[in-house]
């Protein structure tokens, strides 16, 4: 992907907003990133949403947003595919100014997730999986996501302590932001011992679903030198699908999506993955997180879980790979169709060198990767300091 950037960012702090609407939180993360833009308005306007229609009985995000944001008259729709829609959003907005067909697009994502509880939400998420198969037989995404993890643990012969240092490490991460939804560090010990949600995977390991919204403005490159803000250049863009079900995949251990996009996104921007200087990865368990280290060639397979060891250390603010370095779903929470957007926003930050406490060193190029599902849509983006 040549010519599109990054010229504004804004994100809402991630949590349980019981008193705001869907579209409340999408106006104010709207003008916080036009603002930061230095603009009034956008061409059109890009909704990553997962289950506004399960969760909220609420459609037509696009011309909500528009006219809460006073944009009537732009163009304006909402993207969605699961937890990917943030990433499939930022993938049309970058396609829509590459084409020249629009000249500044508001990519935003939002998720009202605490509308409902219990069960009632649990039915609302289960929609991103396949209804005639898995929803009907009882299949929940973290259910499926235990049967990864109980293989590959017994594959590689681990134990389920070794996977506690992706987690210390993004509420480490998280503990220094303060618009993570759980800012608490992990205590030794405490990973394992942790209630069970769908055995192995316990109440540690999962991200939890939560509220929130964050937006960013894309332009042509050549149009963000006129801009006062710092911009960040979109130099990769891509989205891979793999199999809805894990049972129609060759090897539900390889997360091919995650690898083809990745492979696409790093050779339009000409780079290798040794130039990458951190990773925001889906880490809605740590199982994920795993299989994506070595989806993306950081590990050989069946030993992506190394690099939780040390307590996460070599995946730390100041580590080899920094990743989650704003505490990832994990501890800044997972506001499923936002977190896309908010993973492009915290890698903004880090390369225009505003990510206060979170600041990585010398950050050049950042790779963001947001999945739908069990990496059924995976849509992965590199974003690189402006020249």
């Amino acid at each position: 992907m040549t010519g599109v950037s990054i010229i504004g960012a804004g994100m809402l702090a991630v949590g349980e907003h019981w008193s705001r609407s869907i579209g409340e939180l999408a106006e104010e993360a709207g003008r916080l990133a036009l603002d930061d833009a230095g603009l009034v308005g956008a061409d059109a306007v890009f909704v990553g949403n997962a289950y506004g229609a399960t969760l909220n009985q609420q459609t037509q995000l696009g011309s909500l947003i528009a006219g809460r944001l006073g944009l009537t008259g732009a163009e304006a729709w909402r993207c969605e595919a699961g937890g990917a829609s943030g990433g499939v959003a930022l993938r049309a907005g970058c396609l829509a100014v590459a084409s020249g067909m629009v000249q500044t697009v508001l990519v935003l994502g939002v998720e009202k997730s605490t509308d409902i509880v219990g069960a009632a939400r649990l039915a609302a998420r289960n929609t991103s999986l396949d209804a005639d198969f898995e929803t009907v037989n009882g299949a929940t995404q973290t259910a499926l996501a235990a049967l990864l993890m109980r293989r590959y643990m017994h594959e590689n012969a681990l134990e389920l302590a070794d996977f506690a240092g992706f987690s210390s490490n993004a509420h480490r991460n998280g503990s220094l932001n303060p618009l993570a939804m759980y800012r608490n560090q992990l205590r030794p010990g405490a990973f394992s011992k942790a209630p069970m949600l769908a055995d192995p995977i316990s109440l540690f390991d999962s991200a939890p679903d939560a509220d929130g919204a964050a937006a960013i403005v894309l332009t042509s490159s050549r149009a963000a030198r006129d801009f006062n803000a710092p911009s960040v250049h979109i130099s990769g863009s891509s989205i891979a699908s793999d199999s809805l079900m894990l049972q129609d995949r060759a090897d539900p251990l390889q997360l091919t999506a995650a690898r083809l996009s990745a492979e696409r996104a790093l050779m339009q921007a000409g780079l290798d993955r040794q130039q990458i200087d951190l990773l925001e990865l889906h880490d809605s368990c740590t199982i994920m997180t795993a299989l994506a280290l070595e989806a993306l060639g950081y590990s050989q397979r069946g030993r992506g879980w190394a690099w939780s060891q040390q307590n996460g250390e070599r995946i730390g603010l100041t580590g080899e790979l920094p990743t989650s370095t704003f505490g990832g779903l994990k501890s800044r929470g997972n506001p499923s169709g936002a977190t896309g957007i908010y993973q492009a926003v915290e890698a903004a930050l880090q390369l225009r060198e505003q990510a206060g406490d979170n600041q990585v060193a010398g950050v050049g190029h950042a790779m963001i990767q947001n999945m739908g599902g069990l990496g059924s849509t995976v849509a992965t983006h590199i974003l690189s300091v402006a020249n």
